[in-house]
């Protein structure tokens, strides 16, 4: 699994120019699922994403949480993540795993977010042609990778 986590003021997903998602402060966070990765690792993504330090507190020191700020999650189901270019000028996306397990697990992982973490989560729309706007603050960018 791999997820690039970005820090947002503001960002909005649309499908054919109809708004789909939208979000205020929060972290856009970009999803990928590989072949052979574990069901349990959503635990490790969720957790690591809800509780990572990487909004500024009142000192302006990088110390605050989604959570803490009371901030949303927009995620977005990202196959291309899994993309290799070390051959060639085309990627290829032969370790993405299969549509159905990686669009159930990319559900799981928001679901978890929300339950056990209490942040809302906005959904983009799994295997569409998404236009993402967004507002990066920082800007702050990780790339979460296990």
């Amino acid at each position: 699994m791999k997820a690039v986590i970005q820090v947002v003021g503001q960002a909005s997903l649309s499908v054919e120019e109809k708004l789909i998602s939208e979000i205020g402060k929060g972290l856009v966070v970009y999803f990928c699922v590989e072949s052979g990765d574990l069901d349990e690792k959503i635990d490790y993504f969720a957790k690591k994403i809800a509780n990572m330090r990487i909004f500024p507190d009142e000192n302006d020191k990088i110390n605050l949480s989604v959570k803490d700020v009371g901030g949303e999650i927009l995620l977005v189901s990202q196959f291309t993540l899994a993309g290799d270019c070390e051959h060639g000028n085309r990627p290829s996306f032969f370790t993405a795993e299969e549509p159905k397990r990686a669009e159930k697990l990319y559900q799981e992982f928001g679901k978890k977010l929300h339950d056990e973490y209490g942040i809302t989560v906005k959904y983009g729309v799994f295997g569409a042609d998404m236009t993402i706007q967004q507002t990066n603050r920082g800007p702050f960018t990780i790339c979460l990778e296990k």
